[in-house]
């Protein structure tokens, strides 16, 4: 295990390349390039090959410099900011407007930096202005949408997606507790969240439970890697159930159909239950194949319009 956690640690990025600053930052390799030979914003080092690299000081003021640029300063005269001035004009723009962009970035820099704090501090100051379903949907998706970008392109490792996941979890769990806490209002459903066998992605489903909790059913939340038999130790014990799923990698593709008929074949066939599911593998499925019982969902917020 320590091995393993050594290993994670030093495949930790502290050097990017300019793919790495563009997919980071949206500003194309090219622009970057002229803003730093042109302008001397930024100081890369060179690899034993000669090869532009950048460190995460070089990546945070570029994403400051983008915030200014996207929001209408020249990049002649971001340039003549002092190198400690970038962040403070940043600071008093947000200060100024409620700005998506600042928040993604502050995100960013949360992530690479693997800064809790910042992370906490970029949240609360979002709590004083929206709900947290609000925050969900408006940044959070927004940002989990971006950093499954960023892992497809190798610019963060798995330990930055584990990080940033496990404090987006903390937010929701903390959120759900408090729903948890009073009795359900509407007995007419039960959900049964849980995640197909290793199927470990569940964050939409931790949401989901959320949104379902708030909307005053019952949720009983199973988690990660359920096998589908043991779902049936549910059918005794409540009419009307809806199970819900989300398909992030798995089933595979090739296993995808069958795994829903035999979902079909032994829990819904002879029950009144349902089977909701929502995720990317969707789109390997054809809808017009699916038993009645089982129901496709494109968005989280789809479903939930649903409850």
């Amino acid at each position: 295990m320590f091995n393993l956690f050594y290993k994670l640690m030093n495949n930790v990025k502290s050097n990017f390349s300019i793919k790495d600053l563009e997919n980071l930052s949206g500003i194309k390799a090219h622009t970057i390039r002229i803003w730093e030979k042109r302008y001397n914003l930024f100081q890369p080092n060179r690899t034993d090959t000669n090869i532009r690299c950048y460190d995460i000081e070089n990546l945070q003021k570029l994403l400051n410099v983008t915030f200014l640029y996207n929001n209408g300063y020249k990049i002649s005269k971001i340039s003549q900011l002092g190198e400690d001035k970038i962040p403070g004009v940043v600071r008093n723009l947000v200060s100024e407007q409620s700005d998506n962009g600042h928040v993604l970035n502050s995100f960013k820099m949360s992530m690479m930096n693997f800064d809790q704090a910042l992370f906490l501090k970029t949240y609360n100051a979002l709590l004083k202005e929206k709900s947290f379903r609000e925050i969900f949907y408006e940044d959070f998706i927004p940002f989990l949408n971006e950093v499954g970008l960023l892992w497809q392109t190798d610019t963060i490792t798995p330990s930055h997606e584990h990080f940033i996941c496990a404090l987006i979890k903390q937010k929701i769990l903390v959120n759900t507790e408090k729903l948890q806490l009073s009795t359900p209002t509407n007995t007419s459903k039960t959900f049964v969240l849980y995640l197909p066998d290793n199927e470990i992605h569940e964050l939409g489903l931790m949401f989901l439970n959320y949104e379902i909790l708030s909307k005053g059913y019952q949720a009983i939340f199973l988690g990660q890697s359920i096998p589908t038999f043991s779902l049936k130790d549910l059918l005794p014990l409540y009419d009307n159930i809806v199970f819900v799923s989300y398909f992030t990698v798995r089933p595979e593709k090739e296993n995808i159909m069958a795994y829903l008929n035999d979902f079909h074949e032994l829990l819904l066939k002879d029950s009144s239950s349902q089977l909701w599911i929502s995720g990317k593998m969707l789109q390997e499925i054809n809808e017009k194949d699916l038993p009645r019982t089982i129901v496709p969902f494109s968005q989280i917020d789809q479903m939930v319009q649903n409850l």
